[in-house]
């Protein structure tokens, strides 16, 4: 895990199932064909929010750490939220790849699917 913050709000986020509905942008890539439409994207980011709310709710530890860090400052978030997944990488892991389709999406369809303080929070969790 990165020690620059990691993802406390998209962790929040995802904790919270706030990701509905998101969709900033919806511009085709050039290169890529999937169905960029809002419809879509927005279906993709809804999926991914409640595979990660069934994940966490399976998960004890880790909706716990994630619940503590979304009310706490982002740094003692972040220390939160390191501490634990670092004690617990599989948990990591395996969040990490259900929070993938969401970049895959952006990536492919050349959009931005969050707002920017959370696509920031975002880039910082599946960085590591």
């Amino acid at each position: 895990m990165n020690s620059r913050g990691i993802a406390v709000r998209i962790a929040g986020v995802c904790a919270a199932g706030l990701f509905g509905g998101l969709v900033t942008a919806t511009a085709p890539s050039a290169v890529a064909a999937p169905d960029c439409s809002a419809a879509a994207v927005s279906g993709t980011v809804s999926s991914v929010t409640g595979e990660a709310r069934a994940y966490l709710d399976a998960h004890p530890g880790a909706n716990q750490a994630v619940t503590a860090a979304f009310g706490q400052p982002r740094p003692q978030a972040a220390a939160t939220l390191r501490g634990y997944f670092t004690g617990n990488p599989q948990e990591y892991y395996a969040l990490r790849g259900i929070l993938a389709p969401i970049g895959e999406v952006q990536q492919s369809c050349n959009i931005t699917a969050l707002p920017p303080e959370l696509a920031s929070a975002y880039a910082e969790f599946m960085a590591g």
